[in-house]
């Protein structure tokens, strides 16, 4: 199985929110929802993350900066964003999913994702992670 299919697989049978596998092994996998297991997988495998793919739940821009920050080979969401798609495309990244939305929306689904906000204005992957970090550690 490759290693996108391994990864998809691990996402929905799992009931996961991130999977990362990198030369058919699986690196890393969470079920805590937003960036922050987004965020620990760079901080503890950013090496490996150039020769791997990733599965994710929910792909807005902000994931998708992260994919491209990591040089990730290619991505599977179950829902992304038209930014999310946009920031792939724009990095060369392969993608699949399974829809395809305007925006990701907040828990409450009253308003954007506050990382959708975040890096609206973002013009880089670099400077993406960087607002993404420094948000999550005000947040802690």
């Amino acid at each position: 199985m490759d290693d996108l299919k391994l990864a998809k697989h691990r996402l929905l049978d799992r009931h996961l929110s991130l999977v990362v596998v990198e030369n058919s092994r699986v690196l890393f996998e969470t079920d805590i929802e937003g960036l922050q297991g987004f965020l620990h997988a760079i901080e503890r495998y950013h090496d490996l993350l150039s020769k791997a793919v990733i599965a994710d739940k929910i792909m807005g821009k902000a994931a998708a900066f992260l994919c491209a920050y990591s040089n990730v080979k290619a991505a599977y969401a179950i829902t992304i964003s038209k930014g999310g798609l946009e920031v792939l495309s724009k990095h060369n990244i392969l993608c699949e999913f399974e829809s395809v939305v305007p925006t990701i929306l907040n828990s409450a689904r009253t308003d954007r994702c506050p990382f959708e906000k975040l890096v609206e204005k973002a013009v880089s992957p670099t400077q993406a992670h960087l607002e993404i970090v420094r948000f999550c550690q005000k947040s802690r």
